[in-house]
């Protein structure tokens, strides 16, 4: 069976569950909780490992053929153009499509949430630089440096660092190992999530007055997903078929938009990547690194069509003005290029960072959305992993790293 099946089939039970199964009960509600943390744990367990000697590898055989260099730059290039199409497009649709007017929930205080570009930087080059291993591998670009200077370091001398290399080499071909079999019992850890997406939608509060919003991003995201992507990426080779790569992506998308993680869906798109797209290791690694730390496109539209939401709903102030929305703008297209510290809030952190931004007497607005947070995460996080799969695709078909591969063989 198919890994997008068994996701498929888990999602379908998972939601069966948490909407039919009672959660008024605190012991009941706190298992859930357990198990959702569980089972995101189990995701992400191999997703550093993993991309740290695949990075170290592919970096080494990229600058042995001197491409390292020109491959990031495209990969980079890329992101930019399809960040500012991908949010571009949203915030025009938010203006044209504009939802039901929210009322403004009253909180008693504002969540606590941690964004500090500064720190992020702080954090690329700890005093000890083995202590990149040392924390739980949430920010993972501290990883990509390490796996960037260690590959500088292999080629030294060759005499010397041939025997680290091979163990580099095995280490990344053992943990994809382990990770295809975390790939394979995803389809169990997926009825979990999705039995705990399902219990945080019935909770919700006021579920009637976020219908509009919800139905809004829904539409969209599975309009530029399922056929604005793919047509441009038909654009980059007029005679492959955009569907059947999309298709080759499924599971990865299954699994973000019920993990609401990245993190979790990087070992199960690396697999999708080499086994189903022909992407070659040193390509498949370096790109879903930049896109998945870079390319947060996804995140920040949804942020920024939250954000025109909110302001709508508050009667005494909007965005009509050009010069805002090129604030608005810019301040999400930045956005999506510092979430890498926040792969599982990511949406939600870049929403309150708008409404700090607008500022007059708003700051706090991002909590009239806080009860559907997790659906805004989800959707963010969706689109992020289509994102990066779809454009790891395009990079490595430009670049040469990408060989045909049959259908029907799709893992």
């Amino acid at each position: 069976m198919k890994v997008w099946v068994k996701l498929l089939i888990g999602a379908i039970l998972g939601l069966t569950l948490g909407f039919l199964l009672p959660t008024e009960t605190g012991t009941f509600n706190s298992i859930l909780e357990f198990l959702q943390k569980l089972a995101l744990g189990a995701g992400r367990y191999t997703a550093a490992p993993i991309l740290v000697f695949s990075l170290t590898v592919g970096i080494y055989e990229l600058r042995q053929d001197g491409r390292f260099w020109s491959l990031v730059s495209r990969t980079l290039l890329i992101i930019l153009g399809v960040s500012v199409f991908v949010i571009g497009l949203g915030i025009i649709f938010a203006f044209l499509f504009s939802p039901d007017r929210i009322p403004i929930l009253v909180e008693q205080q504002s969540q606590e949430l941690f964004f500090s570009p500064q720190q992020n930087v702080l954090d690329l080059f700890p005093s000890n630089m083995l202590s990149v291993f040392a924390g739980d591998a949430v920010y993972i670009l501290p990883l990509c440096v390490f796996a960037f200077f260690m590959a500088i370091g292999l080629s030294y001398d060759k005499n010397y660092t041939k025997p680290v290399l091979a163990l580099a080499d095995s280490f990344s071909r053992i943990f994809f190992h382990i990770a295809t079999f975390f790939s394979e019992i995803l389809g169990i850890l997926i009825i979990v999530l999705a039995a705990y997406w399902a219990f945080q939608y019935k909770s919700m509060v006021n579920a009637e007055v976020f219908r509009s919003i919800i139905l809004l991003l829904l539409v969209f995201s599975l309009v530029l997903a399922l056929l604005i992507l793919p047509l441009l990426l038909f654009l980059v080779k007029r005679k492959q078929k955009p569907w059947k790569v999309l298709y080759g992506y499924l599971a990865p998308a299954i699994s973000a938009f019920f993990s609401g993680d990245i993190n979790f869906s990087i070992p199960v798109m690396l697999m999708h990547i080499k086994e189903n797209m022909g992407i070659r290791r040193r390509c498949g690694a370096l790109t879903v690194a930049l896109w998945t730390t870079f390319g947060r496109a996804g995140s920040a539209m949804v942020a920024a069509i939250s954000f025109i939401v909110i302001i709508k709903s508050y009667s005494s102030l909007g965005i009509k003005e050009m010069e805002d929305v090129i604030k608005l703008f810019l301040h999400a297209l930045l956005l999506s290029t510092l979430l890498a510290r926040n792969p599982a809030d990511g949406t939600f952190i870049a929403l309150a960072v708008l409404c700090s931004k607008y500022g007059q007497g708003f700051e706090t607005g991002y909590l009239i959305l806080k009860p559907v947070a997790f659906y805004l995460i989800s959707i963010g996080t969706f689109l992020d992993v289509i994102l990066a799969a779809l454009g790891s695709f395009a990079v490595a078909q430009l670049s040469g790293f990408q060989e045909e591969c049959n259908y029907k063989r799709f893992v």
